[in-house]
């Protein structure tokens, strides 16, 4: 069977996918696009989506992918430092307040009647470009930054990735994940590069996600921890949707730190552990755990190489936390300057900012950021203090506040959707954690805030803990 597109409220193969692909190519260059230009693609999840990106990237232009959504403001400003010319964008996504915008369905309707000039679809120039992909880093540690991609190298990458995780032609793949996004924009493209099929979920409807799933015969899910956490809670509630997810045989997690209590769930449920794996916007993907390497995040892609060091520069032995280093030849080209040029990037070997250590067999564990405070007369890494609670008890995120007096404060958000209160889980954690690692705060919570990526908001635990801290001298 050829390759398809599922979509809510349409079916289409590869083919056709790419023939209206090429008609809204003609219709952008009737708008003015042309190779270099850069656009700004900002619009949720569709076919729609998909078929615009083929058009762009065939055109040649500079794609410029902003979440959908993004407020009018930061939108502005990402459009005021890139330079973008023109942009699509989704009726209900807020608009920037300067420059032409196209809607996406008036875009479509336009290239369905072009006569195209092009035989085939063809990406050539775009892989070409130093600038072919623009996107933005979530910000969670400050204004996020353009992080500019060569879209030869971005392909190449994901071509890696399939190789190594075993993509195939027969594959049915249902990303549970904003297109927009590293993560997402990756399992879209590796759908097409394979030529395998892909599925269009309503990833923020995980229940009406798992029926398309089941009609649509998904091979492959990915999704961040938390959307696979939704995904078990809701199959422990009604274990019809599991039925819905037996044709899987991969079930892939990235974009934040993979409990291993999680996957053991999933191994209980579903015979099937999560495969976890490593990467970001900056670096591309890097290391996949794989049904016949599950362990940890698996190893580095083929051409990658990867080191574990310390303070000093020293590589680590097996099984020593250090900081992972990387030698990435897909990496970004570099990041977007002010008024828009580039600022290039030294190439070869990357300091990643991330705790992990390596096994025996060379699979990596990640950890979390590389982000030390100093409390008490000790220099602590709160999320090594995260991962210790997280695998020995429940999920934790650890926000640092300021405190002239013991240098900081370390607020403790628990998830634990039963509810405990703030005093049962500190004599947990204490039996966990020495005394000058034990919390000064503790929120239990349901379930931790997200990002747009899926990812634990700290930025917004940050917000609740200063607002906490404000308003009483001491809690849990």
């Amino acid at each position: 069977m050829s390759a398809r597109l599922f979509a809510l409220d349409s079916l289409q193969t590869f083919d056709e996918l790419e023939h209206s692909a090429l008609g809204v190519a003609e219709s952008l260059r009737e708008r003015g696009v042309t190779p270099a230009t850069r656009v700004m693609l900002k619009a949720g999840n569709s076919a729609a989506y998909v078929t615009t990106l083929l058009a762009l990237m065939h055109v040649g232009a500079s794609i410029v992918l902003v979440d959908q959504q993004e407020n009018a403001a930061e939108t502005q400003r990402v459009c005021n430092q890139a330079g973008v010319k023109i942009s699509l964008v989704d009726e209900d996504a807020p608009l920037v307040t300067d420059g032409p915008h196209t809607l996406l369905y008036e875009l479509l309707v336009a290239g369905a009647s072009q006569a195209t000039r092009d035989p085939e679809l063809r990406v050539d120039p775009w892989c070409e470009l130093p600038d072919g992909l623009i996107m933005y880093s979530s910000g969670s540690t400050g204004v996020p930054k353009g992080v500019v991609k060569n879209g030869g190298r971005f392909l190449k990458n994901l071509q890696r990735n399939a190789d190594q995780v075993g993509h195939h032609s027969g594959d049915v793949l249902m990303p549970m994940l904003p297109f927009s996004h590293q993560y997402g924009l990756s399992m879209v493209l590796i759908a097409w590069l394979v030529r395998c099929s892909l599925v269009v979920a309503p990833y923020r409807r995980i229940d009406r996600a798992l029926r398309m799933a089941g009609q649509c015969g998904v091979t492959v899910t990915d999704g961040t921890p938390s959307t696979y956490q939704s995904i078990l809670n809701i199959v422990k509630r009604n274990p019809r949707y599991g039925l819905d997810l037996a044709g899987v045989r991969m079930f892939c997690s990235g974009a934040a730190p993979l409990g291993s209590t999680l996957s053991e769930d999933y191994v209980a449920w579903f015979g099937l552990p999560l495969l976890d794996s490593y990467g970001s916007t900056e670096l591309g993907n890097l290391a996949f755990a794989t049904p016949e390497n599950p362990v940890g995040c698996g190893r580095a892609l083929p051409g990658h190489e990867l080191r574990i060091l310390d303070d000093e520069g020293n590589a680590l032995p097996a099984g020593q936390t250090g900081e992972i280093v990387m030698h990435c030849p897909d990496m970004m080209a570099g990041y977007l300057a002010a008024d828009g040029s580039l600022e290039p990037a030294e190439q070869g070997w990357r300091h990643t900012g991330d705790f992990g250590y390596l096994d025996e067999n060379d699979n990596l564990f990640v950890v979390g950021r590389k982000f030390a405070v100093h409390r008490k007369g000790h220099t602590l890494y709160p999320e090594i203090i995260e991962h210790k609670v997280t695998e020995a008890l429940c999920p934790v995120k650890i926000i640092a506040l300021p405190d002239e007096r013991r240098g900081c404060q370390l607020a403790f958000f628990v998830e634990d959707p039963l509810g405990h209160d703030g005093r049962h889980w500190r004599t947990r954690i204490a039996e966990v954690l020495p005394e000058f690692e034990r919390p000064d705060r503790i929120r239990v919570v349901d379930r931790f805030p997200l990002n747009r990526n899926g990812k634990p908001d700290k930025k917004r635990m940050t917000e609740l803990a200063l607002a906490e801290s404000a308003s009483s001298p001491k809690a849990g």
